[in-house]
């Protein structure tokens, strides 16, 4: 059966890479949709020519008016970095987790499509539940520097149940923990983009805090796998449900693989863990592998040479 399915945030990160993974099945049309503040359309040139790809460059804080019928939204517009949500780009940030929200679901309401909204594990916040369980209802702090993208995914989040409630609206909710893999951006200052970057540079690799901090890191494919899967899922599996790899990792350990891997003589640099920046994170899949039988299946270490293997080729002109 044909589908024509709309993804927004479809250059980005994880946008390209569902657009690619999307394509293959020759049933389905694509609508590609992003401002490319964070996303590049290099990332889905590839696809350009396919007729049943079409890319519209819009931002989502806008109502967006689609003639033709979409069948499934995905929703993954939101610059999702640090440096790229912070400062003078919050209230921006804010206003495409929240309006941006809205503007979707309304086009869903329009087209009567199941809409999935990504969001992520930064709705715990500084989790004192380890691992963080889909139930906890985590300890964010609204007023931090972080808060544009902590609280304008939880707001999201209840937007999306709201008019699941009000409008018997199909709806999916997914929880993104730390992901990584080819097309990140090498400058989006998340931890692994950074090190591999700085190590292939020959640049010393810089750690905030102490290095005690945890993180678990799932390869964008895993990731991809599950977002479709949540989306196929039967309608009454509403979610939230937690999409990461469960296997933790301290800062201090991912550096030294980096290094391991690329150069063992680059030094580790220390400097200050900026405010907010949560201690442990690990998500439980229980939900995932009971409801989805999903799990992930690339181990760190495998996960880091494929994305070395790219970012090398990136840095040095090859794509």
């Amino acid at each position: 059966m044909s589908k024509t399915i709309l993804i927004t945030g479809g250059t980005g990160f994880i946008g390209s890479n569902l657009c690619k993974e999307l394509i293959k099945d020759e049933n389905n049309r694509i609508i590609c949709v992003d401002n490319n503040y964070t996303g590049t359309l290099d990332n889905v040139r590839e696809l350009l020519d396919n007729p049943r790809f079409k890319f519209i460059e819009h931002d989502i804080i806008e109502p967006l008016n689609i003639d033709e019928k979409i069948d499934e939204i995905y929703n993954l517009a939101c610059p999702a970095s640090p440096p790229a949500y912070q400062g003078d780009r919050a209230i921006f940030t804010t206003k495409t987790c929240v309006y941006g929200a809205v503007n979707m679901l309304e086009l869903a309401r329009k087209h009567d499509a199941k809409i999935l909204q990504s969001s992520t594990s930064e709705v715990y916040g500084e989790p004192l539940v380890h691992p963080q369980v889909e139930t906890y209802r985590g300890n964010v702090n609204p007023n931090g520097i972080r808060a544009c993208y902590d609280e304008g995914k939880r707001c999201a989040e209840s937007l999306f149940f709201d008019y699941h409630r009000i409008y018997d609206l199909k709806i999916k909710v997914i929880r993104i923990f730390n992901t990584y893999g080819p097309f990140m951006d090498p400058n989006d200052g998340r931890v692994v983009s950074n090190f591999i970057c700085q190590a292939l540079g020959g640049e010393d690799l810089t750690i905030y805090g102490d290095g005690s901090q945890t993180r678990s890191f799932c390869y964008v494919d895993d990731l991809i796998d599950v977002i479709i899967k949540m989306m196929n899922s039967e309608d009454e599996f509403l979610g939230p449900v937690n999409t990461g790899n469960p296997g933790e990792f301290t800062i201090k350990e991912l550096a030294d693989l980096v290094r391991e891997k690329i150069n063992k003589d680059l030094k580790v640099v220390y400097k200050p863990l900026p405010a907010d920046d949560p201690t442990q994170r690990r998500p439980d899949i229980t939900l995932a592998k009971t409801k989805l039988n999903w799990e992930p299946k690339v181990k760190l270490s495998q996960g880091l040479d494929m994305t070395i293997e790219y970012f090398d080729k990136r840095l040095k002109g090859k794509i």
